[in-house]
């Protein structure tokens, strides 16, 4: 049963893919297979190996391509640093002192230039791929990248703040900013499961333990102790507390306790229109990994870069 349920995902996922090549033609899953064969087990290893270092890594590199194909497309606009004339997204309020994992795609893209002797592949794509391997890395679902997109030239502080969804925010707001990117409520919920992985800075839930109703009370005790009431901003804690470094459906039923730790997570389970879509995936966690497979392709999907347009870098902290 466990191969049909795995072979049935890759059959929808490698549908989107399919169609999908409607509106980017020039992205392929086999973009490299010419140009550079060695390409994607260099990003495999380099992943795994980062990862096996140390587990919080895999959500780390999850988020980066998160917050690059939602602030003017899956461009690797997200690793640029800043200079004289531009101000990037680094500095933004959703990555400030929190986005990590930029030396570990420095030293991907080091061994991926390696093995195909020279730039091939692009800093947006290694993005891509490296996501989609810290999920296998840690027990998640795969899913066929699509591959061939090119590096921006620029990078906005002001459009990073603009496009990332906050932690603070209410679900008709997650809804329309998910919306804006051409992605449904059950993509929203889907890549929210992301959350099953990975560390938040007490300055992001401090509200939430401490003003929020929807909240397990013992849940929010337990976390006061981290994160007072004042002070110990950047304090972590788990965002799934029982198997914080496995890609699981935990997370859902968190939601469904009262215990999710942002306030953004918990807004998908509290008495509105996304709550049946969380009791699904709690009670389908096969369901969550083809949905989470499918929704990363379409996010994959946004504003790719092909093409003349953009370029590959050299480097992936500054335009060639």
């Amino acid at each position: 049963m466990a191969k049909i349920a795995v072979v049935t995902m890759m059959v929808v996922v490698m549908g989107l893919v399919l169609a999908a090549g409607v509106n980017c033609q020039q992205l392929s899953p086999f973009f490299y297979f010419r140009t550079c064969p060695e390409a994607l087990p260099a990003i495999r290893a380099a992943v795994f190996a980062a990862v096996a270092q140390e587990q919080r890594m895999g959500a780390s590199l999850l988020r980066l391509h998160f917050h690059d194909c939602f602030v003017n497309g899956c461009d690797g606009s997200v690793l640029l640093d800043d200079t004289p004339a531009m101000t990037g997204e680094k500095g933004s309020l959703a990555n400030a002192n929190s986005a990590r994992g930029f030396e570990v795609i420095d030293s991907i893209k080091s061994a991926v230039d390696r093995a195909c002797g020279g730039s091939v592949v692009s800093c947006a794509d290694i993005l891509a791929v490296a996501a989609r391997d810290s999920v296998v890395a840690l027990g998640g679902p795969s899913w066929p990248v699509q591959l061939g997109r090119r590096d921006s030239t620029t990078a906005s502080k002001d459009a990073a703040d603009t496009n990332l969804p906050s932690p603070f925010s209410s679900l008709a707001t997650l809804i329309s900013s998910f919306q804006s990117k051409g992605l449904n409520a059950r993509d929203l919920v889907a890549l929210s499961g992301a959350h099953t992985i990975g560390q938040a800075q007490c300055r992001v839930f401090r509200t939430r333990i401490y003003n929020d109703t929807n909240i397990d009370p013992q849940f929010a005790s337990s976390l006061q102790g981290s994160c007072p009431a004042s002070g110990g901003d950047n304090n972590l804690s788990p965002l799934d507390r029982f198997t914080p470094t496995r890609f699981d459906g935990a997370y859902f039923g968190n939601l469904m306790s009262r215990r999710g730790l942002l306030h953004s997570d918990q807004e998908l389970f509290n008495n509105g229109t996304t709550d049946q879509i969380v009791r699904g995936y709690s009670f389908n966690p096969r369901l969550f990994s083809a949905d989470f497979a499918s929704a990363m392709v379409k996010m994959g999907n946004l504003s790719p870069l092909t093409g003349t347009n953009g370029q590959i870098r050299q480097n992936c902290r500054r335009v060639n």
